[in-house]
């Protein structure tokens, strides 16, 4: 496996839409191990929440003192997002967060999991804690996924 392809796996774990679901069988077939791919793409994935806050706090910020626009349309969005989750939060909190991070469905990775979290104000480092383990629980889901059809395969394809 070349450095290039090990760029583009961390590259493909980061940009939110393929994330883990995309990162492992592309590390994967470019032939590294499906424990290594798994590895990196967790490591890759990680990422995402740092960046997110650094850009959500920086971006938010302006808008949200400068466009009262912004400031109005968020404070709406805020309050209506908040009540309709909020009894879900209260009976599942940072558990529920992780098992939504954990499902390989599309919208449901580190990007929406830290999206969630930042507009629910839950606790940055709790948060990251969880959503870290939705990621090694998504990543395993995938791996296994992935060595089950690669399995499938060579029984059938001679």
């Amino acid at each position: 496996m070349e450095l290039s392809d090990i760029l583009y796996t961390v590259l493909l774990a980061v940009l939110p839409i393929s994330e883990l679901r995309g990162a492992i069988p592309y590390a994967f077939f470019k032939g590294m191990s499906l424990w290594g791919a798994a590895l990196l793409s967790i490591a890759g994935n990680m990422l995402v929440q740092p960046l997110f806050y650094i850009f959500i706090s920086t971006f938010h910020k302006l808008l949200y003192v400068h466009w009262s626009f912004y400031q109005r349309i968020f404070d709406k969005t805020l309050a209506r997002a908040r009540a309709k989750v909020s009894k879900q939060i209260d009976k599942y909190g940072y558990w529920g967060l992780m098992v939504f991070v954990g499902i390989p469905l599309p919208l449901t990775g580190a990007w929406t999991g830290t999206l969630g979290a930042w507009i629910l104000g839950l606790k940055r480092g709790k948060s990251f804690l969880f959503i870290s383990l939705g990621l090694v629980m998504s990543a395993i889901i995938v791996s296994l996924i992935l060595f089950t059809g690669v399995g499938i395969n060579s029984i059938f394809i001679k």
